[in-house]
């Protein structure tokens, strides 16, 4: 059950494909015949939520006809990918994890889903997610979604809110899958279901045609089997949009000394303090990882992250607030409608004050001052992904859906900084739990310098020198 490199990638994908032992309509055949078995089995996986046969395989014929004829449009051509119900995507309903919004299929795609078109990629339908993405363990109960499942125990969370992306990409579905992150919504499920995830800086990538539930903390990522295949949908999607002017006047992207052949030139950043506040088995295999980078020779460097407990609660106040404004009408017209945890958690929000989030602000001010200042002395700051393994699934979370506080709080700890300050992170498994259920590692660095990531990201997975295969895996190329 154990194997190197036990998820397929893309760079396989497109081996298999240019070599002409398969192509991109004979995968997406595997994929329609795997996405019914998801649907079938006990328990179901509930990774995609709406996919659409027809509209599969006419992507794949077109990138088939393009093998053959040697004009591929990129290094995604051909490659299978779904995108979080965020998003909007022709011509699935644009639901956000609820059972009141997208009544009407759609008809206009979002950015992110209109450049994966033009690359080639074959959308293979919309993933699940927590409804309005207001927490962080992926259960959603309703009648269109359902609890996805981890694919390395099915007993357990995939985490959220991009749950379905990540429990897609991890059971091999397909190698790349988009989400959105306001609170580690890309890293969370990224890190329990053990594949790559990676947050953009604050308006890198486009959240045109994504619902906009949090207008200062949501940043789109792409999860992946591999920190290769995340720079390869980065560097595709990263670049400003007319439509969404936050990103306007963002620097090139660019993937400069990503290869490089190890660490020298590199400081990194730990507060021991904050980081080891984990898991005991999450903390060894943490600390394990650093040294593994030292060992390539980049320099660890002490540093304190300061008012780390203000800048928690004002992040909270920020997003909540924000997603409070926007679904007001929503929690006015549809409150029945909602799962119980959303209705608790718009209500709290309802509790904060325009002075409460004026305040809130100020911190945000004060904590990117005092990551400015860290940034001169150190390239990026590690600390673990999230300070445990996933949670188990009751049987009363698939009635009444799962809220717990306290677990809420404990999953975004590491989370929060990049999604409050705008700064850019990437989490990569480094190994697994005595129970088997992955562990990884997160790397942030300053704003708009996501090369050094996956710089780290990629001498990170030298580290966890075996992948175990999940307990639910779809081969698509067998």
């Amino acid at each position: 059950d154990v194997v190197r490199g036990g998820l397929v990638t893309n760079s396989q994908f497109l081996l298999s494909c240019r070599s002409g032992k398969l192509t991109p309509s004979q995968v997406a055949k595997n994929i329609i015949a795997m996405l019914e078995d998801c649907d079938k089995s006990t328990p179901p996986l509930r990774a995609i939520v709406q996919w659409d046969q027809e509209q599969i395989m006419l992507m794949a014929e077109a990138s088939t006809t393009r093998y053959r004829n040697k004009c591929t449009l990129s290094c995604l051509d051909g490659i299978p990918v779904c995108l979080k119900e965020e998003f909007k995507v022709v011509p699935y309903h644009h639901r956000v994890g609820t059972v009141y919004l997208g009544t009407q299929p759609e008809t206009e795609d979002a950015t992110v889903a209109k450049k994966l078109r033009e690359a080639g990629a074959i959308i293979i339908g919309v993933s699940n997610m927590h409804e309005l993405g207001t927490g962080t363990t992926g259960c959603n109960p309703n009648r269109y979604h359902k609890i996805p499942r981890n694919p390395y125990n099915p007993n357990h969370f995939t985490g959220g809110s991009s749950s379905g992306s990540a429990a897609a990409v991890a059971a091999g579905l397909c190698p790349v899958a988009i989400g959105t992150d306001g609170g580690g919504s890309v890293r969370i499920p990224a890190s329990f279901c053990g594949v790559v995830g990676l947050k953009g800086t604050f308006g890198r990538i486009s959240c045109h045609g994504c619902l906009p539930l949090s207008y200062s903390t949501v940043s789109v990522g792409p999860i992946c089997t591999s920190v290769a295949d995340a720079a390869i949908v980065y560097s595709i999607l990263a670049e400003p949009d007319l439509l969404y002017p936050y990103g306007l006047k963002q620097p090139k992207a660019t993937l400069s000394d990503m290869c490089a052949p190890d660490l020298k030139d590199l400081k990194l950043g730990v507060d021991w303090t904050f980081f080891k506040a984990c898991d005991a088995e999450v903390l060894s295999a943490c600390e394990k990882a650093v040294k593994h980078l030292q060992s390539l020779g980049a320099s660890v460097v002490e540093v304190s992250l300061p008012e780390m407990e203000e800048a928690r609660v004002a992040h909270v106040i920020c997003i909540l607030s924000e997603m409070r404004d926007f679904l007001q009408p929503d929690f006015n017209k549809h409150f029945h409608e909602m799962n119980l945890e959303t209705r608790a958690s718009l209500a709290l929000a309802s509790q904060f004050t325009a002075l409460d989030y004026i305040k809130a602000n100020r911190q945000r001010t004060r904590t990117m001052r005092f990551l400015q200042e860290i940034f001169t002395t150190v390239n990026c700051i590690l600390t673990p992904a999230i300070p445990c393994t996933a949670p188990r699934i009751h049987e009363s979370d698939l009635l009444t859906g799962s809220s717990d506080m306290s677990f809420t709080v404990r999953s975004m700890r590491f989370m929060q900084l990049g999604n409050f300050t705008g700064i850019p992170g990437l989490v990569v498994p480094i190994g697994y739990s005595t129970a088997g259920l992955p562990i990884s590692l997160q790397v942030m660095a300053k704003w708009w310098d996501e090369a050094v990531l996956l710089r780290i990201g990629l001498k990170l997975e030298q580290f966890r020198d075996q992948t175990r295969k999940p307990s639910i895996y779809y081969d698509i190329l067998a």
